[in-house]
C-alpha cells in the first residue's frame, strides 16, 4: 500500500474479494473502495484513487449481496457484455506501468486480454510497459518465455521461504520510494555509493543511482546532488546527474 501511494492518491488494482488491502494503509488515512462497475476511469488526476477489485469486493455487511466475479458466466458479464474489466485494463496500460504481483494472469479471459494489449504496443507509442514479480523455487524457463509472449517482463526471484525475497525486495523499493520513503534510507545508499568512482561501480549501484536521481523531482535531485558532493563524489557521478536533468528537460519540451 505505501508503494501504491502516488502522493495524496493511493491507487491498487487487485482481484481478491476480501477487504485486506484497505486495512494496510497508515492510521488514520483512509482509502476508498470500488468494485466491478463501480471503478473510476484511469487518469493521472488525484481522483483516480482507493483499492480497486476488479472481480468483486466482499461487502463488510455478510447479510448483503455482493456481485463478484466466480463462474464462467460471471467472466462473460464483465469482460465481454459489460466491458468492465477490458475498457479499465486498456485505458491503464497507457497511464502507468502495470506490476503484477502475485497473480498468474492465467484466467482465459485475463490472459487473452493481457495479449490483446501487447498485440497494441506495435500500433499504439503511448502504451506503457507492464512487468510481473515471478517466483520459482527451481529455473523455469519455458514459463518465463511464456510471460515475455504475452508482452510483460518478468522480475524473477527465489520463492523459497514463503516468497521471503519478494517482501524483503517491496519493504525495500517501499522505504526507497519518492513519495513516501525514507530520506535518511535514501542518503545513506548515496553516500554508499559513491564512495568509489562512477567507472569502478557495480552495474547495480549505477542503476540504483540512476533511479534515484531520475525518479525525483527538481528539489529532490538538488538535494541528493548535495548529498552526493557533501561525500566527495567523483564528476563521474555529478555528470551522471546533470545528463539526467537534461533528460527530463528534453522530455517537458513541447
Amino acid at each position: 500500500m505505501r508503494l501504491a501511494d502516488r502522493g495524496g492518491a493511493t491507487t491498487v488494482v487487485t482481484t481478491n474479494f476480501d477487504l485486506l488491502l484497505e486495512g494496510g494503509t497508515k492510521r488514520g488515512s483512509r482509502v476508498d473502495t470500488y468494485a466491478l462497475g463501480s471503478i473510476p476511469r484511469p487518469t493521472r488526476q488525484a481522483d483516480f484513487a482507493g483499492v480497486l477489485h476488479i472481480h468483486g469486493a466482499l461487502d463488510p455487511d455478510q447479510s448483503r449481496f455482493s456481485e463478484l466475479v466466480l463462474s464462467d458466466q460471471d467472466f462473460g458479464e464483465f469482460y465481454l457484455r459489460r466491458r468492465v474489466v477490458p475498457d479499465f485494463i486498456y485505458d491503464a496500460a497507457r497511464l502507468f506501468h502495470l506490476v503484477l504481483v502475485g497473480y498468474s494472469a492465467n484466467d482465459p479471459p485475463m490472459r487473452y486480454l493481457l495479449n490483446a494489449v501487447a498485440a497494441d504496443g506495435s500500433r499504439f507509442d503511448d502504451l506503457r510497459e507492464r512487468f510481473t514479480f515471478f517466483g520459482t523455487r527451481s529455473p523455469d524457463p519455458v514459463a518465463l518465455e511464456d510471460w515475455k509472449a504475452r508482452g510483460i517482463t518478468p522480475i524473477h526471484y527465489d520463492a523459497a521461504d514463503d516468497h521471503k525475497a519478494l517482501q524483503l525486495t517491496l519493504e525495500r523499493w517501499a522505504e526507497y520510494s519518492a513519495i513516501n520513503g525514507k530520506p535518511n534510507r535514501i542518503n545513506a545508499e548515496i553516500r554508499r555509493i559513491v564512495k568509489s568512482t562512477r567507472a569502478a561501480a557495480s552495474e547495480t549501484d549505477k542503476d540504483l543511482f540512476d533511479h534515484l536521481i531520475r525518479r525525483s523531482n527538481t528539489s529532490e535531485r538538488i538535494r541528493l546532488a548535495a548529498v552526493a558532493s557533501k561525500a566527495k563524489a567523483d564528476l563521474g557521478w555529478l555528470d551522471a546527474i546533470s545528463k539526467i536533468g537534461a533528460e527530463k528537460e528534453r522530455t517537458l519540451r513541447p
